[in-house]
Order: C-alpha cells, then sequence, then structure tokens
C-alpha cells in the first residue's frame, strides 16, 4: 500500500548528508579565496611586517597583498629572511621555526630556519626564497 511516503536508500541519505555539509563549509567559510604561499602580488618596497613582529631566533606567517603568504624568521637581531611556507611535498602551510627548524604538520618534513634546506623528508627540496630587507622598523620585499 503506497501512503505517499518515500523510501531513501543509505547512498541517497549518505549524498544528501554531504551535499548539505559542503553547502554549510561554503557558507561559514568567510567568503575570500584561501591565502597560499609566495608573494601574491607584493612589489619591492611593500611592507610586509613590522621587525618587532619577527622575533630573533624565531619566525612568524604574515598574509601579503594578493592572497599571498611568506613566513618571515630572523636568525639574528640583524637579519631578516623570507620563504614561501608552502611545504614543496604537499602544499601545506609550514609552522614558524622552533629550534632552529621549521616544520610541516601534515607529514612532518623539516627544513633549517637560516637556510630553507631540507633537513628531512618526505620532502625532497627546500623552500624556496624570496628577497627581503629592514627598512626602519619594518621587513619589506626587496
Amino acid at each position: 500500500m503506497d501512503n505517499g511516503a518515500r523510501v531513501f536508500g543509505r547512498r541517497s541519505v549518505l549524498c544528501g548528508a554531504i551535499a548539505l555539509a559542503s553547502g554549510a563549509l561554503v557558507a561559514c567559510g568567510g567568503g575570500g579565496p584561501s591565502r597560499t604561499g609566495g608573494i601574491g602580488s607584493a612589489k619591492p618596497g611593500d611592507r610586509l611586517a613590522a621587525l618587532a613582529e619577527v622575533p630573533v631566533g624565531g619566525g612568524t606567517l604574515v598574509d601579503v597583498a594578493g592572497n599571498g603568504r611568506l613566513l618571515l624568521v630572523r636568525p639574528t637581531k640583524d637579519d631578516v629572511r623570507a620563504f614561501n611556507p608552502a611545504c614543496p611535498h604537499a602544499g601545506t602551510i609550514v609552522n614558524p621555526p622552533g629550534g632552529g627548524v621549521i616544520t610541516c604538520p601534515t607529514h612532518g618534513s623539516q627544513f633549517d630556519a637560516a637556510t630553507g634546506d631540507v633537513r628531512k623528508g618526505p620532502s625532497t627540496s627546500g623552500l624556496a626564497r624570496f628577497a627581503v630587507r629592514i627598512e626602519g622598523d619594518h621587513v619589506v620585499l626587496a
């Protein structure tokens, strides 16, 4: 006897749940494109951060114009370097350095904090470096 009720299979329910969840994620995602590693649309001379925001012996991730992102590290008081924080292995944004090592949280690749060179895989190449300089109290793209 047909009472007008529809019976849905597991596949239909699962597909509907995935579609609903995807829509909810898009709705909650902030609407803008996600930031990727690199200089985005920044140009030489653009300020990237206040020098005080980059700790000596450490580093910080900074957002750059045009949806870019850089990892600024400061091996010494008078030296700041910039790397593309996207791990060459799988594209995950690496963590700022700790103990002289930059680590990728996804697969554990490690990079030298001063040079960006790979220390431990699975990545087979180091982090791409970008030229920066200290100008007054700021770090700027060179």
